[in-house]
């Protein structure tokens, strides 16, 4: 591994950490509105269809600044919680370009989700039957479970044969009972694989086995291959290529709608790939501890803010803003917090010290969206880098906001 690599992906030009930092505080987490354009854009045009449709998949950053930009670059919403349609709403999403995909949720919910108008995605036997006999004249999506282990970890691998998620392959016929039961018609099918998928074979696989279901169902108005694309962490890792995917799916997409007889939306759901590489966090170091056998760099955040080294292992770049061309040495990444919170471990970076900013890269998705306020520390500020300017589009939180939901009982003053 040669040094560029060690140090990670340039942080862009334009970008001002040590007055950023001095200016709105640490840990921070700072958007380039650029790249996620970027992302959009080349997903668009790696496909050769009629009807495509880029639903983004809000769960992986929610600020409604940044679902106010995917509105304004042309993309629907995927959603997982009423919360979340209530923000695409209050973004300006139109109902109809919203898809509510929920799981385990109580069916009041999804009733609530059918009042407010927006599309809805069953992903078990007893809601669809239910579903059915309570608002029969409302098309359906179906969400599918093809039983295909992909994806970078267990955790977000959901189209197994042991997933929670989707109806099984095996139960399509369970699935044209109810139908036939309750009236219900279906406008679309639905499969999502998990997330850092990067090979275009499972893709075009999971699709060849939608097509032959999908020809079954005759008023479908979409298929929705999900998304999950893989994006670059490590120097050495291979990001889903996209132009190869949208080649092979386009094509079998377009042979499946003259099978059909009409032709229908294909829709993808990216998040992390819309959004990660967009995205950086910031902290600064606390302080270097050095014991006879590891180097600590101790900042001042810990995985109540990012998560994801903790949760998935995954690998985020780390550079040394304050330092850039500093002799190599390597440490222990680690936070605040009072469990073992460690970023990284062993990894060479030029020579920090105490003050220094650290960034972490491929920060944009699902890092706010999965922080906490534990040991009741505040969830850090975001801010929006757009036109060569620094936007603020989250304030850092206050004692009195962790504070604020809580009841005192007076008889306990």
């Amino acid at each position: 591994m040669n040094h560029s690599e060690i140090r990670g992906k340039a942080i862009p030009e334009g970008f001002e950490p040590a007055i950023w930092c001095a200016k709105l505080g640490t840990p921070l987490y700072v958007y380039d509105a650029d790249e996620m354009a970027k992302q959009v854009a080349a997903f668009k045009a790696a496909f050769s269809v009629e009807d495509l449709h880029i639903h983004y998949a809000c769960k992986a950053l929610t600020n409604i600044n940044v679902l106010r930009l995917m509105k304004k670059w042309g993309t629907g919403l995927d959603t997982v919680s009423i919360e979340e349609i209530k923000i695409g709403l209050l973004a300006g999403f139109k109902p109809n370009d919203i898809m509510f995909t929920p799981n385990m949720v109580g069916f009041e919910e999804i009733a609530e989700a059918v009042e407010m108008g927006v599309r809805i995605n069953i992903d078990n036997l007893p809601f669809l039957l239910r579903f059915g006999q309570v608002f029969p004249e409302t098309q359906v999506c179906v969400r599918l479970n093809p039983h295909i282990l992909a994806g970078g970890n267990i955790n977000i691998s959901v189209g197994h044969t042991h997933s929670k998620f989707g109806i099984s392959f095996e139960q399509i016929g369970d699935i044209k009972s109810i139908l036939s039961k309750t009236g219900l018609k279906v406008e679309g099918l639905h499969i999502h694989i998990g997330s850092d998928v990067k090979d275009a074979e499972s893709f075009v696989k999971v699709a060849d086995m939608l097509f032959d279901i999908a020809v079954q169902f005759p008023d479908l108005a979409f298929l929705d291959l999900g998304g999950g694309f893989k994006i670059n962490y490590k120097p050495e890792d291979k990001k889903a290529d996209i132009n190869e995917l949208g080649r092979l799916l386009s094509a079998s997409f377009n042979q499946f709608c003259q099978k059909y007889g009409r032709t229908i939306s294909l829709i993808f759901e990216p998040g992390k790939y819309l959004v990660s590489e967009a995205g950086y966090f910031f902290t600064q170091v606390n302080v270097v501890k050095q014991t006879p056998y590891v180097l600590f760099a101790g900042v001042d955040s810990g995985f109540n803010h990012l998560i994801r080294p903790m949760f998935y292992d995954a690998y985020h770049h780390i550079t040394n803003c304050s330092n850039p061309d500093g002799a190599l040495l390597a440490y222990d990444i680690v936070g605040n917090i009072c469990e073992t919170d460690t970023f990284a471990k062993q990894r060479e970076l030029p020579e920090i010290k105490e003050g220094d900013i650290l960034c972490f890269h491929n920060a944009g998705a699902y890092g706010y969206t999965m922080a906490s306020n534990y040991n009741s520390r505040p969830r850090p500020a975001e801010a929006l880098f757009m036109d060569g300017g620094l936007h603020l589009i989250r304030r850092k939180e206050t004692l009195e906001d962790i504070l604020q939901t809580q009841v005192e009982l007076e008889f306990l003053k």
